[in-house]
């Protein structure tokens, strides 16, 4: 298969010989960050001067141009959700007409190391590991003994999302959970010199201390928006990581915890798919709705528009989804969603043409075509159905199928009129329903390009998809896992 370019690639081409784990990779002044040269000393009589850098993590998350490149697709964590809903193949690109995604489902950027996605996902990751880095750096180091409440609140959050950013590395650029392969160079603190790959027993070793301590740190921070991690959130990315080493006891316990302690409620019946009549109710597109964990609140003010999940996706936005390059459901994926399913009403074939757009699930609440130029419509990173999935996934694989089938009611019973069928699923097809549950659940969310990963899946192209209708993929397999970009081999010497 040919490799397409988009547009943005001799632009970026200079950029891409300056960076890579050495000092430019890492970027001693980065502008959403102050250096931890600059506040290390003040900081110790006033933590809160990190503020402005935890402040700067978080805006990473959702700001353009975050993974170092001016791409439409370059717009930090909701991008790289379509790049694994699409490399899952349960998102299909329905139209080439710009070519934003069409290197990524045709596995051309995951298969070849010069191309611009895998610098680009590289590149968002590590630019959080390194602000969160100044952060610790700047309060004491790793293991810096914390008094103040504020102080720890913020070491807290430094640590879970360089533990978010390790987590995500790991998912992306590994086969599959194997400690002994060798995967990503480890940064604890900032620092300008390379250093080598480590095996995944070690980043995940990373990943599981930094948010045991980003839990013991949060335990008195109650943040003032849902864009800031908390105490939940960071359990959450914990039941996600023994998700993905497999330790399932450990997912049962975290996910039970953060389901009884919390507050957080699943999406209701009348929240989960607009019907014609509960406007204001329905939509994943408020962050203000109970059963989201973590997310953003996108305002004006924000500044996002065409270069945007909503400027990809939603065909009420000014959008290219809108303009010729339909985001949809695998149709085979449709098609297993039973019809009595609240959720089989989220796609709809809106111009009769056959492509399912997911105008009933995610829309800009004025349902205009291209009507919403400025995004106002919210940002969904973690909720609460996602650890009643994980936990009745681990109840499943650890034999408690009374337990699975429990958590999982809690969202059927929203969703559809009768669960009984539940009671007659055992073994390996109760294990394989969790799985599509997982898939319909959550649609066009970033998370079963994961869930794939931690189980040894095979993605299964729909019919509609444009080039590879029907084709099996594993998910622990070269397609599905990204290569170490160009820069990074070329600018860090341990990496061949």
């Amino acid at each position: 298969m040919k490799m397409k370019t988009k547009f943005f690639i001799p632009i970026l081409a200079g950029a891409l010989t300056l960076t890579g784990c050495s000092k430019d990779f890492l970027e001693t002044e980065p502008t959403e960050f102050v250096s931890s040269d600059q506040v290390a000393e003040a900081s110790e009589l006033n933590p809160g001067l990190q503020n402005a850098n935890i402040a700067g993590l978080y805006s990473t998350m959702y700001l353009t141009g975050t993974g170092g490149t001016t791409g439409h697709d370059d717009f930090g964590q909701k991008g790289y959700d379509i790049f694994s809903d699409m490399l899952s193949g349960d998102m299909v690109l329905a139209g080439y007409t710009y070519g934003w995604y069409q290197d990524i489902v045709e596995y051309q950027a995951t298969t070849n190391f010069t191309n611009t996605a895998n610098y680009q996902v590289w590149r968002y990751y590590y630019r959080l590991i390194f602000g969160a880095n100044i952060v610790i750096d700047g309060l004491g180091g790793n293991d810096a003994e914390l008094e103040s409440d504020e102080a720890r609140a913020i070491m807290g959050q430094a640590k879970a999302m360089r533990a978010y950013a390790y987590f995500y590395l790991l998912q992306f650029y590994g086969e599959g959970y194997n400690p002994s392969e060798e995967v990503l160079p480890i940064y604890t603190t900032v620092s300008e010199e390379a250093a080598a790959l480590s095996p995944q027993s070690e980043v995940y070793a990373l990943v599981v201390d930094d948010l045991t301590d980003a839990i013991d740190l949060l335990e008195n921070f109650t943040r003032t928006a849902k864009n800031e991690v908390d105490q939940s959130v960071a359990k959450g990315l914990l039941a996600y990581t023994y998700a993905a080493m497999n330790d399932y006891e450990k997912v049962i316990e975290v996910t039970q915890d953060v389901i009884d302690n919390y507050g957080y409620n699943v999406v209701s019946s009348t929240e989960v798919v607009y019907d014609g009549t509960n406007l204001e109710a329905a939509g994943f597109n408020d962050v203000a709705n109970s059963g989201w964990m973590w997310g953003v609140d996108q305002t004006l003010d924000i500044g996002l528009d065409l270069i945007s999940w909503w400027g990809q996706v939603d065909l009420f936005t000014y959008s290219y989804a809108w303009a010729g390059d339909p985001k949809e459901i695998n149709h085979d994926l449709f098609d297993a969603i039973p019809a009595d399913d609240l959720r089989k009403g989220q796609f709809v074939d809106a111009y009769g043409d056959g492509v399912l757009y997911p105008i009933n699930k995610f829309y800009a609440p004025g349902r205009t075509v291209a009507g919403q130029r400025n995004v106002t419509t919210d940002y969904v990173y973690m909720r609460i159905a996602e650890m009643y999935l994980l936990l009745a996934e681990a109840a499943a694989q650890t034999g408690n199928e009374a337990l699975a089938k429990e958590a999982l009611r809690v969202i059927l019973d929203e969703r559809v009129e009768d669960t009984a069928y539940l009671d007659a699923l055992s073994g390996q097809q109760l294990i394989d329903h969790i799985f599509l549950q997982t898939r319909i659940e959550l649609w066009g969310e970033g998370k079963v390009y994961l869930a794939g990963k931690r189980l040894g899946r095979t993605a299964q192209m729909g019919p509609n998809h444009l080039t590879f209708p029907g084709l099996s993929v594993p998910f622990n397999s070269d397609d599905m896992t990204f290569e170490i970009p160009q820069s990074e081999r070329q600018n860090n010497p341990f990496i061949d």
